[in-house]
């Protein structure tokens, strides 16, 4: 008998197959969520055998759960980004401020982080653009578990310069700045929403380790929008800045 996530890990990867989106397939929690994201990876051979070394985290706030996904090798690329062709049609981009880890982590190590020990952790930041996409039909609109066995309605990558991380930067005034074509320049500050991209860090570390896999040295994250969804669509010359960090630029 087919679980609910195996068959969701079915049509996600007739989608990556056939670069067409499938019907939101039913699931029973996050667990099965999880199971069909490693099930799409293994059925793709997005990672072989070693553990994957970017990762999506993210939550609405501190209160709510915070979800992860691996990110396939192949759609993260350096800045400037000028991609000719992506599989599946952008629903917009999110500026987010990615972190980088200085040495490996395992389970052992990630059961006893806090915040103020994860963030020690952490040994350089860059400006990220999320190329947010669906492999579903319902697209915003699948349900949440759905979008979460679609590795968050992930698209592609792109990552900024590195620059040393700053464990006392200031986020509350962190400043956010993002064009898009021709339209005026947006500005967000101290958007972030659990005021803090570190805050993932614990999570996310004893996510990716809980089947034993050891992160190694060099494993990047990106921790949530600073300005949402915005929309964006094929043609479009991206920019992301944030001050003191630095910026990316993408062309879809």
């Amino acid at each position: 008998m087919t679980t609910d996530s195996e068959f969701t890990a079915l049509r996600l990867t007739q989608a990556h197959r056939e670069h067409r989106t499938q019907p939101a397939a039913p699931l029973a929690d996050a667990a099965a969520a999880y199971a069909a994201q490693v099930q799409v990876a293994r059925a793709l051979g997005w990672f072989g055998s070693a553990t994957p070394l970017h990762w999506k985290s993210g939550g609405a706030s501190r209160e709510a759960a915070i979800t992860h996904a691996p990110l396939p090798p192949a759609g993260v690329r350096a800045s400037p980004a000028h991609p000719s062709a992506w599989p599946f049609t952008p629903l917009g981009i999110e500026a987010e401020v990615a972190l980088r880890l200085r040495e490996p982590v395992d389970a052992a190590r990630a059961a006893v982080l806090d915040l103020d020990s994860a963030r020690a952790l952490i040994d350089a930041a860059t400006v990220s653009i999320e190329i947010v996409a669906s492999r579903w039909n319902e697209g915003p609109r699948a349900p949440a578990l759905a979008q979460l066995a679609d590795l968050l309605s992930h698209g592609g990558l792109v990552l900024g310069a590195w620059v040393a991380f700053d464990p006392t930067r200031e986020w509350a005034a962190q400043v956010c700045r993002v064009r898009t074509g021709s339209q005026r320049e947006l500005v967000f500050q101290g958007s972030h929403s659990m005021a803090d991209p570190a805050f993932v860090l614990p999570d996310w570390l004893r996510h990716a380790t809980r089947d034993g896999a050891v992160l190694a040295a060099g494993s990047v994250v990106t921790t949530g929008s600073w300005c949402g969804l915005l929309p964006a669509q094929g043609g479009d010359d991206i920019t992301v800045a944030f001050d003191g960090i630095g910026q990316a630029q993408l062309r879809l």
